[in-house]
């Protein structure tokens, strides 16, 4: 028995074993990457201009949605507002996004700064990696099943 019995295929049934796989795996990153990055859940949320708050009433983090009360200058003027957090002492310092359409009178409702501002969100590039080395790790997967056991022990 020669090894050309033994792999009867034709080079075409090979390279579509191997190339339906890898062209589904580009497809999936291709859509992934057009998606955006909402498709991982870490969409970039505007949490406004940075501007340093002093908390004015202090929330238990053991309550249920805990808001505490801040104050901020914004155009010069003081202002009152509502953080969603917790944990703050009295007088803290804290840093608040406050919204760029933010109205000229009465309570905003404000959120945590960022605390990397200005750093890259490196969690999509990362999660695009990942996704292209699951896609790669499916395509050995789906083309070693395909291919089957060796059947090398035949030869003697």
């Amino acid at each position: 028995m020669q090894l050309s019995d033994l792999t009867s295929k034709t080079s075409v049934q090979r390279w579509l074993q191997v190339g339906i796989p890898a062209a589904v795996g580009v497809l999936v990153v291709v859509l992934a990457w057009l998606a955006g990055p909402g498709l991982f859940g870490i969409a970039g949320t505007d949490s406004g201009a940075p501007v340093q708050a002093e908390v004015t009433k202090p929330a238990e983090c053991s309550a249920g949605n805990p808001v505490e009360s801040v104050t901020f200058s914004l155009g010069g003027k003081p202002r009152e507002g509502t953080l969603n957090g917790c944990g703050h002492a009295k007088g803290e310092r804290v840093e608040v996004g406050v919204p760029v359409d933010a109205p000229a009178e009465g309570p905003l409702t404000v959120s945590a700064a960022d605390t990397s501002a200005g750093a890259q969100d490196s969690r999509g590039p990362i999660a695009l990696v990942l996704l292209v080395f699951a896609c790669f790790a499916g395509g050995t997967y789906a083309f070693l099943f395909i291919k089957g056991p060796g059947k090398l022990a035949l030869l003697h």
